[in-house]
């Protein structure tokens, strides 16, 4: 992993029935929808990373974390590892999770599918990772 650039982990993580493929996506209060993502610490494994931070920000939790590749072409001046995270059943079609960083924020999920245009307006960051994930899987 570069040193110089950000390293970011971004945690896939898929609705448990597989058909259709439904990803977690969330309204943050301030800063619209988004995917889970975060940065990785110091000697964390960027599969770690993704479960890690899939928990903080959804309270989902993953039962296997597997690294898929990782983009320097989603956000300038940092590098995304992308993780496949198998969630285990019951999943709720919609929930609220409380998220302490940043001085804490409410966030609202729900699945959103893979193989249709998004649903809703996501920054072209984001847009860009959406694009990768649907290329890898």
């Amino acid at each position: 992993m570069s040193a110089d650039l950000r390293q970011v982990a971004c945690p896939i993580a898929l609705h448990p029935d597989g058909a259709p493929r439904r990803i977690a996506v969330f309204q943050h209060p301030q800063a619209g929808w988004q995917l889970v993502k975060g940065g990785l610490r110091a000697g964390e494994a960027p599969a770690a990373g993704a479960a890690r931070e899939l928990f903080e920000e959804s309270g989902l939790e993953t039962r296997a974390a597997i690294s898929i590749g990782e983009a320097s072409d989603i956000q300038e001046g940092a590098i995304w590892h992308f993780a496949l995270c198998r969630i285990a059943p019951p999943v709720r079609a919609r929930w609220q999770h409380f998220c302490a960083d940043d001085a804490g924020h409410l966030f609202t999920f729900e699945w959103m599918s893979l193989d249709d245009a998004p649903s809703h307006t996501f920054d072209p960051i984001y847009l860009r990772a959406l694009d990768w994930i649907k290329g890898r899987l």
